[in-house]
């Protein structure tokens, strides 16, 4: 039978539970697909010592009570691909992390060709994985037993992935290399909810349009978000971005105009006329009110940089090759450029560079400075 924990007293003697556990696995499932204010629905648990919970966040809405166990670094915390589980648990319940140990990181380091997590269970475990329950709508109660048995799939296997994930990495000395990106991971900052006037600008084709077209398609962006706050509902569900820039592009004034629109009508009828009044604002907006594109130039790169960034390029695939890992492990693109710019003269300087990790410098420090002629 699956244990559920619904009430603040069960999660209470969960979180004592984990007393003496070394890891804990962790995984959430969301209804970012199903709800405009996306939420954590579900929280997977398994421990080192056989148990597994489902925690529904829905019923339980103050999750303190696991707060000590996650920010504990002697506790190892297993996820896989813990970015978005990490990011969407400190916005939804202010969580701190550390000790995490992310599989889908340890999988890349490794080389592998697969690093989804049915991938890396059916290569280490010989497990298979169910995909079915993937795009379900987390926030409907009650579960089915088929979706009950796919949330806690996703985390009884984890501790036995990282065992053997672990002692790959330790014979190849990647150990450190994972810990710090881990680190990286469990510091990221919380997935905050945030208006952007400017996420229209986003809608693919946008910079292309004219600007009383541009205009537009802040206006009818506008009202679809206006409505999927009020009504909860997921943006794309309403109105889909290359609708919305289509509109923008045509400049409906009617409704016979607005039939030639593919996808509006009839479905979006009761509210025809409110996104030709939006089409309609922005056609009388004057011209110091349209919006202004900023466009970003990119820098000119001396023949110097782009001799280094030709360098290194060449020198990490040599490099990845004899590691057997994806190139953008050993230096991804944005990378190569922060490092070809900077020109370091040392490992110090190199250190210095934003975001190369120390892992970095220790493995290849001489080598990229080789790359850059230092």
């Amino acid at each position: 039978m699956t244990s559920w924990i619904r009430t603040p007293k069960e999660l209470a003697e969960l979180a004592r539970s984990f007393d003496g556990c070394r890891t804990i696995a962790l995984d959430t499932e969301s209804d970012s697909l199903y709800h405009h204010r996306e939420k954590v629905c579900l929280v997977q648990i398994a421990t080192d010592r056989g148990d597994a919970v489902l925690v529904d966040s829905l019923a339980v809405r103050d999750l303190s009570p696991l707060g000590p166990a996650l920010a504990d670094p002697d506790i190892v915390k297993v996820l896989h691909g813990a970015d978005y589980d990490v990011t969407t648990l400190k916005r939804d319940f202010g969580f701190s992390f550390a000790g995490i140990f992310d599989t889908m990181i340890a999988a890349r380091f490794l080389g592998y060709p697969g690093i989804g997590l049915a991938a890396v269970a059916e290569a280490e475990l010989g497990v298979r994985l169910s995909k079915t329950n993937q795009k379900d709508d987390w926030s409907r109660r009650p579960l089915t037993p088929q979706q009950e048995a796919y949330a806690l799939a996703d985390v009884e296997h984890l501790g036995g992935i990282r065992e053997r994930l672990l002692a790959k990495l330790e014979e190849k000395g990647r150990t450190e290399w994972v810990r710090e990106e881990c680190d990286a991971v469990a510091a990221l900052e919380p997935q905050l909810r945030r208006k952007n006037p400017d996420a229209y600008l986003g809608v693919k084709g946008a910079r292309r349009l004219r600007l009383r077209q541009l205009a537009a398609l802040r206006e009818v962006y506008a009202w679809r978000e206006g409505r999927a706050e009020e009504t909860d509902r997921p943006a794309f569900k309403i109105l889909g971005n290359e609708i919305l820039r289509k509109m923008a592009e045509q400049l409906p004034k009617t409704m016979g105009d607005l039939r030639h629109v593919g996808g509006v009508l009839p479905r979006l009828r009761p509210h025809a006329q409110e996104l030709l009044e939006a089409v309609g604002r922005a056609a009388q907006l004057p011209d110091s009110e349209l919006p202004v594109l900023t466009r970003t130039l990119r820098p000119v790169l001396s023949d110097e940089v782009l001799q280094r960034v030709a360098r290194l390029k060449e020198w990490r695939v040599g490099r990845a090759k004899a590691l057997e890992v994806d190139v953008s492990v050993v230096l991804p693109q944005r990378l190569i450029d922060r490092v070809a710019a900077a020109g370091p003269r040392d490992l110090a300087e190199l250190a210095g560079v934003e975001g190369l990790r120390r892992w970095r410098v220790d493995a290849f420090g001489d080598e990229i400075l080789a790359g850059v002629g230092a």
